[in-house]
């Protein structure tokens, strides 16, 4: 008879509840779209449908506020590659998005909590601005200070900033390694909380996990080699209650290592949508509310060993 041999996850890793971890890994792509909460939508698309769908929510949201002459305000994510589609499709269709108003959801602090500026090629705010602030036309763009990031002077009260907006119309999101939904980390001191009172939490500095600092060390703006030095060790963030005072969600699980079957996300993606609703998951919180969840057919695939990949 075989030896058995069990083991508990390391104390590194966030969440460690043997039994949740087990039953969601067995879960199969055709049970993934099930849900007791009906306003948690989950569909699994193809992958190269995931940003088109992304890309078109935004610009149909941008593009429907700007016709009925009235403010739209966005929080969103990690700027990617994508918003360049976006202002591509605004500038084809002249839309004028003088009330446009765009909250950052993140951006890298210093070991002393001091933000990065504007100025920093690796930073979210220098990729938001560039990748599609400045790529709308000029006679299109809303105002500047329309496009707002987290920065030293207004992490103590940018909660209240999107509050004063009304609330964000639409918030963005994907889950990370660890599960943690814009830099809100499950294993940061800052977050450290109960379920009730941490989604009251708004924006503040937090630590990084090591764990997201190895997922970043593989983007493509700290040259997609692993190297963990290179990545901040600190963030600023928006906290839970930005996201649920939201409007409306979507939530993206399509990530994975530049179009390849790999992916660190397929197993968080289970625990997300099928684990505990817990600060240890963050993204879970999603669960209990109205949102929209794409995930990609590759995250959606079968947990299953392949001893003939490797890496």
């Amino acid at each position: 008879m075989a030896e058995k041999f069990t083991y508990s996850p390391s104390p590194w890793v966030p969440f460690r509840d043997k039994a949740v971890l087990e039953r969601v890994r067995k879960i199969k792509r055709e049970q993934l779209t099930r849900h007791a909460n009906p306003k948690f939508k989950i569909r699994i698309v193809k992958d190269d449908e995931a940003d088109f769908i992304f890309i078109s929510d935004m610009f149909f949201r941008i593009k429907r506020a700007a016709d009925e002459d009235r403010k739209i305000v966005l929080i969103l994510p990690n700027p990617v590659p994508a918003y360049r589609k976006v202002a591509y499709l605004i500038n084809q269709w002249k839309v004028n998005c003088r009330n446009l108003y765009v909250f950052a959801m993140d951006e890298y602090a210093d070991e002393n909590g001091r933000l990065a500026p504007e100025s920093w090629p690796q930073g979210f705010t220098y990729a938001l601005m560039n990748h599609f602030y400045f790529q709308i036309d000029k006679a299109l763009r809303p105002p500047k200070s329309h496009f707002q990031a987290p920065n030293n002077k207004n992490i103590r009260h940018y909660g209240q900033m999107i509050a004063d907006m009304g609330g964000a119309d639409m918030c963005y999101s994907g889950p990370g390694w660890t599960g943690h939904l814009a830099f809100i980390e499950p294993d940061a001191p800052e977050f450290d909380a109960p379920l009730e009172e941490w989604k009251k939490m708004g924006p503040r500095i937090v630590t990084l996990s090591p764990f997201t600092l190895a997922q970043n060390s593989m983007h493509g703006s700290f040259g997609m080699s692993g190297d963990l030095a290179l990545v901040p060790p600190k963030a600023a963030t928006i906290g839970p209650a930005e996201v649920i005072a939201s409007k409306a969600r979507m939530e993206m699980h399509t990530l994975s290592v530049h179009n390849t079957a790999t992916s660190w996300q397929r197993m968080i993606s289970r625990l997300v949508l099928h684990g505990p609703v817990t600060p240890r998951v963050p993204s879970s919180i999603h669960q209990l509310l109205e949102t929209d969840c794409i995930v990609s057919e590759t995250i959606a695939q079968n947990i299953e060993p392949h001893w003939d990949k490797g890496y």
